[in-house]
């Protein structure tokens, strides 16, 4: 079986990250994005953790230029940032339990960590436990958006580049397991 080189591993990866991207800019209902995925991926496809942060990020970065800025961010980044990390754990454990489990984990830290960063940095809700209730209680319509986005793109990416790894020989890693 002929394996790839790791630029062209790497560069497959990185293009799937692209697409999953652009694909923010599509319409979408809210919260239905492809980022937790994005970072899970990367961080579990990707050779380095330089690489396995710097692609998504700079694909999250461009798309949210389009999109617009917002005051969000640094709470949004940081679960970005955890994600990729969780993303490194699955490195040798890309079978679908660990994956639908890592993408579980990424949806409910990233509907606590961007919903304390509104309630720290917003106007919305009064610095109290009954307005941090407030705050999470309101925000609960969206976390099955985040988990139904997280879930689908999860699958795609990985599910895909798996395929992807099956079909093309020349992107079998040398000593990957079968899925």
């Amino acid at each position: 079986m002929t394996h790839a080189s790791p630029a062209v591993r790497t560069a497959t990866v990185a293009a799937l990250i692209g697409a999953a991207g652009l694909s923010r800019l599509l319409p979408h209902p809210p919260n239905f994005t492809p980022v937790a995925a994005m970072a899970l991926f990367a961080g579990a496809c990707l050779p380095s953790g330089v690489l396995a942060l710097a692609v998504p990020l700079t694909a999250m970065f461009a798309g949210d230029l389009v999109i617009g800025l917002h005051d969000q961010m640094p709470a949004v980044y940081l679960s970005f940032a955890l994600t990729v990390g969780l993303g490194r754990l699955l490195r040798r454990r890309r079978r679908p339990v660990f994956v639908a489990t890592a993408a579980l984990f990424a949806s409910l830290q990233f509907f606590v960590l961007s919903n304390l960063g509104v309630f720290v940095t917003g106007s919305l809700y009064p610095r109290t436990l009954e307005g941090l209730a407030a705050c999470f209680v309101q925000a609960l319509p969206f976390f099955g958006n985040t988990l139904l986005g997280d879930v689908l793109f999860t699958a795609a990416l990985f599910g895909g580049f798996a395929l992807l790894e099956r079909n093309v020989p020349v992107l079998a890693q040398e000593g990957s397991e079968p899925r």
